[in-house]
């Protein structure tokens, strides 16, 4: 059986317990987790209807790897996601968690070699995109018999993009599975009959709203809102925050228009390659960058905690991407604050209209008071997990020949082919300086700023 125990309620001194604590920043379970955890623990179907951010990965998973088998080489559960973004998030979840079960994620976007070098040996846990995990049956001959769990994360966004023929075909080839879990942050999504659910236990946590979620309008007295939103963007200060734009083309408006003010940000959508969409949320999460000027493609399924404030630039087309959009804001009970730009002249839809958001004029807000704080860099290492580099090397690295302090590091993402570090921007230059071509392990790795 795995190491995670089974006592999620009360965890004790567990080594789950001290997981939580350090990885995640938690210090117990919460009554969606819980429950979650007793319903599959009874290994019944699920349907778990959840907002964004209120910790739905941690709630099935843990579970799920209560009831798999550390002596089983085959795999045992698959994970389908809609996005790249969120089958890295769930991969890295799994790994902090430390189970010992080997994980792999497999998504378009990157190389088809990758991915049959790395499932030589098979996973325990299979996450991936629809599309990829299709193809990767296709080709490859390894057994899906023991694959007993299935779980559709935001399996709503998935049928929306258009992956039904590829997720019929996936779950057609699993002849064994015994439990099925689907997740969303929707309500009233509905269930395709090829998914197999039997007598599923539904659980919705969205009752209540997200009371910690304040919702504001700012009136623009033109049009064309891009001065509204640099005096909104001076109003809630040098703190995290995303501007939703409702497309690509205009968001490369914004963007440069922010770039000629001297408005740091990092864009994010589906036109930029995986690469750049991945070095922009590293960056985002380690404190390089403060703003995301994203399309929807950032309202979901995206590993980017202790986001301050959400403006929607454009009006969302519907109240579900209002919804999804302000989920990204006041995740697992902390306060966060949805502002609205609109012009004076048009009226606000109807789903905003009715949570009655406090008016302000763009002309009218003041400017918040600026805290200086220390810039960051990050660093990008030529080594990653497949060349057996572990986040203490690169700290020992740093520490020692870098002769950083401890608090001149921050976050360090260790990916399978290479690394992100998080540094303070002071000391960025003379830490490449000082450590660039050095071995760790047995490569030989080159660092450099992004």
């Amino acid at each position: 059986m795995s190491k995670i125990i089974k006592d999620t309620k009360d965890p004790g001194s567990s080594k789950l317990k001290r997981t939580l604590l350090e990885k995640f920043s938690i210090a117990e379970l919460n009554p969606m987790q819980i429950e979650v955890g007793k319903v599959m623990r009874m290994k019944s179907d699920l349907v778990l209807l959840s907002p964004t951010g209120s910790g739905k990965t941690l709630a099935f998973l843990l579970p799920l790897l209560e009831s798999m088998d550390l002596n089983n080489p085959e795999i045992q559960a698959l994970i389908i996601v809609p996005s790249r973004e969120l089958a890295q998030q769930i991969e890295q979840v799994l790994r902090n968690l430390g189970s010992g079960f080997k994980v792999n994620a497999v998504y378009g976007g990157r190389s088809g070699t990758l991915d049959k070098i790395e499932l030589k040996h098979k996973p325990a846990v299979l996450i991936g995109t629809p599309g990829r995990i299709a193809d990767r049956f296709r080709r490859d001959t390894y057994s899906l018999d023991h694959v007993k769990t299935l779980i559709l994360d935001e399996y709503d966004k998935s049928l929306e993009i258009g992956f039904d023929l590829e997720m019929s075909e996936i779950i057609e080839s699993l002849p064994n599975v015994k439990q099925r879990i689907l997740t969303s942050a929707t309500r009233d999504a509905k269930i395709p009959a090829f998914v197999g659910m039997r007598k599923p236990v539904h659980i919705s946590y969205h009752k209540g709203g997200n009371t910690n979620l304040e919702i504001k309008a700012i009136l623009s007295p033109d049009k064309d809102k891009l001065e509204t939103l640099k005096k909104a963007l001076a109003y809630v200060g040098d703190v995290p925050g995303i501007i939703f734009c409702n497309f690509k083309d205009a968001l490369g408006r914004v963007s440069d228009y922010l770039w000629e003010h001297d408005i740091a940000h990092e864009p994010y959508h589906g036109g930029m390659e995986q690469v750049d969409r991945e070095r922009t949320l590293v960056k985002f999460r380690n404190g390089t960058n403060q703003l995301l000027l994203a399309t929807d493609l950032a309202a979901r399924g995206l590993d980017i905690p202790e986001i301050k404030f959400i403006i929607h630039y454009h009006l969302p087309p519907h109240s579900k991407e209002f919804t999804h959009r302000n989920g990204r804001t006041a995740r697992m009970n902390r306060d966060g604050i949805a502002y609205v730009l609109h012009w004076k002249e048009e009226a606000l839809p109807d789903f905003i209209q009715e949570l009655h958001p406090e008016k302000l004029e763009a002309a009218d807000l003041p400017e918040a008071v600026s805290v200086k704080k220390q810039d960051w860099n990050t660093l990008y290492i030529t080594g990653g997990r497949k060349d057996k580099i572990s986040k203490g090397d690169i700290a020992g690295l740093f520490h020692k020949q870098g002769e950083i302090e401890k608090e001149q590091l921050g976050l360090i993402e260790l990916k399978q082919n290479c690394t992100y570090v998080g540094v303070h921007s002071d000391i960025a230059e003379s830490l490449i300086e000082k450590t660039n071509n050095t071995k760790l392990k047995k490569k030989k790795v080159r660092i450099s700023l992004i």
